[in-house]
């Protein structure tokens, strides 16, 4: 094939499931410069062979279900590279060199089922990356930098990792139209990023510890999402917010603990496959037959029993599957038959006696599973599959014919039902109303004409309430709005000129910054930050942000948006307070400031008061002196209680702690005869007499001598 000159024209080869594993690796694919796709699946590689250098025009490869370990070689050297799939390897964190993200066309990156226990360094760099599948890892966390440059991703795939945290940087991810987080312990994570995900198509959120307080309580923004998974977590009814979600076709809420649907379900008019499968359901709301468009309905392992089965099921038209196996049923509504579409019919495991008849005129039917079901008599099947079987005739002849009545009566019925004439039909029904219901019509007249004359004489009473213009005063102007005083925390000229001021929250209270320290922001602080401007109209305006520190307390977090308010309210400004996190300020927050902003670690001590141990201190000292005590500090070891240090009779030798209770045994003391110690940690010498024993108790008792 070398010699016909072909290869320089091939555009794509599929390798996969050859056998590369001995080193082997063609070398006529050096000579496919113009390959754009290579596909090397399953061929047991260990590395990537050398000859991919030649393929310079290469966009596509595809190395799944190998052994490569590195991924190193010379995928950096491929300029026109747009997507690696290497899946189902063993590479680890070193084996993703950091170069390939330096390649201007690099758009999907397939990790999946390897063995990364971080995000690979340098990703953040891949700013044209499209579709990121790094599932089936182990990953823990994801850096906060990481979607600040990946803003164009459509499809993100991190399910069956270790995360417990989301960074707040994926609310810039407004592009995104696919997000699987299946099987991650987010059980503290609010998923408060999902509102800002305007384009989300595909959310699934298998088995990641939903519940109904760590769900976001409004999704009604994401116009555009179709598909929403949330089996198998701990759900004990719908969340609100599905019920608004406008274009929602496909929900999955198998495997929680939902006992009950509520009516809104009935919103769902766009849902084709809903899954309740495996929760805790004893009846379905007739609110389910509103789903017109609705085609698969699971809802095997419940609680349901044939009560619990509206009636009106038969509405369904485009049903095509209906699962409802593992359930009490006993009996199944007839109009469940009439769905015309109906192609699979679950109902194994139940406690069925029979089915309908009209079981046998599903024409679609490809399954019927009625197994485990041991009192379960089929129906008989009609000999004859005519209308009548299924269509009753209720007409008046008919049943005069199957009472027994006579021929003639029976003609007599017939000749005195001519056609139906809806004409006539109305006029009845018009004559029936005027005659039996005019008493009821006049006492409901009776009641409006009442409540609109008490509406009336209302409007006339509050007419003194209105405004001196005609105007209805607003309800809130007749209030009395407290009078706060905000000039213990910020100065009368704050905002009266042009510029820039910033403080910092101190101990609770804003602490103005110097205009030196403008852009540098401690990590662990939290600011507050005043743009003062003129309007085209040369009146003055204002923009209030408050930034959080990434190792910010609680108290300064909470004190930095208070007090933006304050400020807010001082000024009269009617602009709103921007939240601003460090990491992720918006662009209008970085415009504020004349060069780039910078963070430094440290910060202020928390506001809070924290509860540290006392540490208390051991003295000893020397206490002499017959009338006039005295006191001289020693060192506290042994030598000090040395006899010949005391002044005759009169000395002594103290040693306290202030809540020590321990006596100091005199046998620690070398040289000194055994004593008799006093109440706290004490020593005395034998020899003081009475009085100079009393003078020393009373003066060991003062507290200032202790401490």
């Amino acid at each position: 094939m070398e010699a016909t000159g072909v290869l320089p024209f091939v555009r794509g080869v599929d390798l996969s499931g050859n056998d590369f594993k001995g080193g082997y690796f063609p070398e006529n694919v050096k000579a496919m410069t113009s390959l754009r796709w290579l596909k090397l699946n399953r061929t047991g590689l260990c590395y990537l062979p050398e000859e991919l250098a030649a393929l310079q025009k290469l966009e596509h490869l595809s190395v799944s279900h190998n052994n490569l370990t590195t991924l190193h070689g010379e995928l950096s050297s491929l300029p026109s590279l747009r997507a690696i799939v290497a899946r189902a390897n063993c590479l680890k964190n070193s084996g993703v060199p950091d170069d390939i993200f330096k390649l201007d066309d690099l758009s999907v990156l397939d990790l999946s089922h390897n063995q990364l226990t971080e995000c690979p360094r340098e990703l953040e760099n891949a700013k044209n990356m499209l579709v990121l599948n790094l599932s089936h890892n182990s990953i823990d966390t994801i850096p906060n930098q990481l979607f600040i440059n990946l803003t164009d991703l459509l499809y993100l795939d991190l399910s069956e990792n270790r995360l417990e945290s989301l960074p707040p940087q994926m609310r810039r991810l407004v592009h995104l139209q696919t997000l699987v987080l299946n099987g991650n312990p987010l059980l503290h994570a609010q998923l408060r990023q999902l509102p800002a995900m305007t384009a989300l198509q595909t959310l699934h959120l298998r088995s990641t510890q939903r519940t109904q307080s760590n769900l976001p309580t409004s999704l009604e923004g994401l116009s555009n999402l179709a598909d929403v998974d949330l089996s198998c977590n701990d759900l004990t009814r719908v969340p609100e917010c599905l019920y608004t979600l406008p274009s929602l076709r496909r929900l999955n809420l198998s495997s929680n603990q939902i006992t009950e649907l509520s009516l809104c379900i009935d919103q769902w008019v766009h849902v084709e496959t809903l899954n309740l499968s495996r929760n805790q359901l004893t009846s379905l709301p007739s609110a389910i037959c509103k789903l017109s468009k609705l085609k698969k309905l699971y809802l095997n392992s419940n609680k349901l029993d044939f009560d619990g089965l509206p009636s009106g099921i038969g509405k369904l038209a485009h049903l095509e599957e209906f699962m409802a196996a593992s359930n009490n049923l006993e009996l199944i509504p007839e109009s469940l038959c009439r769905c015309p579409k109906l192609r699979k019919l679950v109902l194994n495991k139940n406690r069925l006696v029979t089915l309908p008849e009209a079981i046998h005129f599903l024409t679609e039917i490809e399954v019927l599973d009625v197994r485990e079901n041991p009192n379960l008599v089929m129906p008989p099947k009609p000999a004859d599959r005519a209308a009548e079987w299924y269509n009753i005739d209720f007409s008046l002849q008919n049943q005069l014919r199957l009472a027994g009545a006579s021929p003639a009566t029976v003609a007599a019925a017939a000749a005195g039902s001519g056609p139906k004439d809806p004409m006539a039909r109305k006029m009845r029904l018009r004559r029936r109303k005027d005659s039996a219901q005019d008493d009821q019509a006049k006492q409901v007249l009776k009641g409006m004409s009442d409540v609109a004359q008490e509406k009336n004489k209302k409007q006339e009473e509050s007419a003194d309430a209105r405004a001196p213009g005609g105007k209805v005063r607003r309800w809130d102007q007749g209030l009395e709005k407290p009078r706060l005083d905000y000039s213990e925390f910020f100065t009368e000229d704050v905002g009266q000129l042009p510029g820039l001021t910033i403080w910092q929250i101190e101990n609770f209270v804003p602490v103005l910054v110097e205009e030196a320290f403008h852009g540098k922001f401690y990590e662990a602080d939290c600011y507050i930050v005043l743009k003062t401007f003129l309007d085209d109209s040369g009146s003055l305006n204002w923009e209030i942000y408050y930034w959080i520190g990434g190792e910010a307390t609680l108290d300064k977090k909470a004190c930095s948006a208070i007090h933006a308010v304050n400020l807010r309210n001082y000024l009269g400004a009617e602009c709103r307070t921007v939240r601003e996190e460090m990491g992720d300020e918006s662009e209008e927050f970085l415009q504020v400031f004349d060069n780039d902003i910078s963070y430094i670690e440290g910060g202020t001590a928390s506001g809070f008061y924290t509860v540290e141990d006392t540490h208390y201190v051991t003295r000893m000292y020397r206490v002499y002196g017959k009338k006039n005590i005295k006191l001289e500090p020693v060192p506290l070891k042994g030598a000090s209680l040395d006899p010949r240090n005391m002044s005759g009779r009169a000395g002594c030798a103290w040693s306290a702690r202030a809540t020590s209770s321990t006596p100091l045994p005199a046998a620690s003391m070398p040289g000194v005869p055994s004593a008799r110690p006093w109440p706290k940690t004490g020593w005395h010498s034998p020899r003081l007499g009475k009085e100079e024993e009393g003078a020393l108790i009373h003066c060991l008792l003062a507290k200032n001598i202790l401490r």
